[in-house]
């Protein structure tokens, strides 16, 4: 047996200090209260809502924030929209051009085809004669033919031939490029990851609540004005917010209630019990239906049951 296969880093499993050494596999780490955004701060700036706004879902953001924000999606949607008329435009001329193409080809083939036709009608017209000469002369010439010129059938197959021409300049301008094979060294080879009008087209462009998990629709005129009741209290901090009807200090350990028609902020407990039976607020008895109650989005309690608790970070692991 060699040194080396005695050596503690032959082996395949690592002790706690060898993990923190190395950065080694995927790192979990307990979150703190401490760790935790506020139930009454802004999902953006992170810092405690000013003139706080909720959205449909209980976001909570400050109100300049959410319309900066909002500001922003819009100019980038106009952009998008630009970039897809760009793009449209783009392949319309593409076609255009893959178009006339395809006539001047048709056209060439055509041309083509004459020239033979000429050519073997010649020879059959004095074939023809030298027979003619042979026959009876007291036969008559016989009777003209009429041509006639259908032009819906004439466009039916000029547009016909078009599309073939067409399809056999689309296959091989394929073949051509399948040909080239692309290099990243060489600039006039290095290949282009280009965005078709189809792949923008399934971009749904809307503003979103960016807070959401997937990202959820949200306008201007959905937002929520929320209204926090502070503690007043003698020796009670200046952050500190409570319900209005039982008086209890809110926090990520609290479920709570948003009222959208009066923007009153109440516990769950209180909705629950007082305005869920009575059907109103219990601050300024305005009607509250089901559907009126949202309730506050928080981002955990800092204990294992209460929300997300661990944050974990995935290494590379090596596999044997």
């Amino acid at each position: 047996m060699t040194k080396h296969s005695k050596n503690n880093t032959a082996s395949s499993i690592f002790s706690y200090a060898e993990y923190k050494k190395l950065d080694y596999g995927s790192k979990r780490q307990r979150l703190g209260n401490e760790s935790m955004r506020r139930f009454d701060a802004c999902s953006l700036c992170l810092q405690r809502a000013r003139e706080p706004y909720s959205c449909q879902d209980g976001h909570i953001y400050c109100k300049e924030c959410i319309y900066t924000d909002l500001l922003e999606q819009k100019k980038t949607m106009k952009r998008q929209k630009a970039k897809i008329e760009a793009l449209k435009k783009e392949e319309e001329e593409e076609k255009e051009r893959v178009r006339a193409a395809a006539r001047e080809r048709v056209l060439r083939d055509f041309e083509k085809g004459q020239v033979g036709i000429f050519a073997s009608g010649t020879r059959d017209t004095q074939g023809a004669s030298e027979k003619k000469d042979n026959d009876d002369s007291t036969q008559s010439r016989g009777v003209k033919r009429k041509f006639d010129f259908d032009k819906d059938k004439f466009e039916v197959i000029a547009r016909e031939e078009e599309e073939a021409a067409m399809r056999q300049i689309e296959k091989e301008q394929a073949e051509a490029r399948k040909a080239k094979l692309p290099d990243f060294w060489l600039p006039s080879l290095t290949p282009q990851a280009k965005e078709t009008v189809l792949q923008l087209k399934d971009v749904k462009l809307q503003t979103v609540c960016r807070a959401g998990d997937p990202a959820h629709p949200l306008a201007l005129k959905n937002l929520v004005a929320v209204s926090f009741t502070p503690d007043t209290s003698q020796g009670a901090s200046p952050e500190s917010v409570i319900c209005p009807s039982c008086k209890r200090g809110l926090s990520n350990n609290v479920l709570i209630s948003l009222m959208k028609p009066c923007s009153h902020v109440i516990c769950k407990t209180c909705h629950d019990t007082l305005v869920k039976p009575s059907k109103q607020c219990v601050v300024c008895d305005v009607k509250i239906d089901e559907k009126d109650a949202v309730e506050l989005k928080r981002e955990g309690t800092g204990f294992a049951g209460g929300g997300l608790a661990e944050a974990k970070k995935a290494g590379v692991a090596f596999q044997g």
